[in-house]
């Protein structure tokens, strides 16, 4: 497992940081202007093409089927629920999202980073394969919450956001990792 010492010189080397910034910052934004909270479909689409980029045709056909309304009711519920029990509000907001055609855990983490930056990061294989040693691309709501277990302890560790952990590790295996 990656240590807090092998990332702590990569904080805020992220090669797309000031996109995801300005995409947080309208997110954050949007959630304080808009109530209830949801997406449009355009903000939907934009936060596919930010986590998604070259790979966004891939479920472009699937995806269609997406329409505004159904977009803007379940990202609405999604992003609105609310429960003590922090696990719990994870799956039922990743299951919600995962709801929409063409969203599986990757994505909705996705959008849960961006709209509560302070709580999730976007889970990935770089980060996984740093954190638990194998490679995987499939990934379920039991894998996203053990993610999100070590992100938020080597956050605790640094005294880091979890997306600087994230990026950081990002960063990491993408300079020093295992590409076989």
């Amino acid at each position: 497992m990656i240590t807090a010492e092998q990332i702590a010189p990569l904080r805020r080397q992220e090669i797309d940081i000031d996109e995801t910034e300005q995409l947080k910052k309208k997110m954050r934004l949007l959630y304080r202007d808009r109530s209830p909270f949801y997406l449009t479909a355009a903000e939907f689409e934009e936060i596919l093409q930010w986590k998604l980029g070259q790979q966004i045709g891939r479920q472009r056909e699937r995806r269609a089927a997406n329409t505004e309304e159904i977009i803007r009711a379940v990202t609405g519920v999604a992003l609105t629920i609310s429960h003590p029990d922090k696990d719990y509000e994870l799956e039922l907001r990743v299951n919600l999202l995962c709801a929409l055609r063409g969203v599986a855990i990757p994505v909705a983490s996705a959008v849960l980073a961006l709209v509560f930056p302070e709580q999730y990061a976007v889970i990935d294989f770089r980060v996984w394969r740093q954190c638990f040693g194998e490679s995987r691309n499939i990934f379920s709501i039991a894998d996203y919450k053990k993610y999100m277990f070590v992100i938020r302890h080597l956050a605790n560790e640094l005294g880091w956001s979890v997306q600087e952990v994230d990026h950081a590790i990002w960063e990491y295996d993408r300079k020093f990792g295992n590409f076989g």
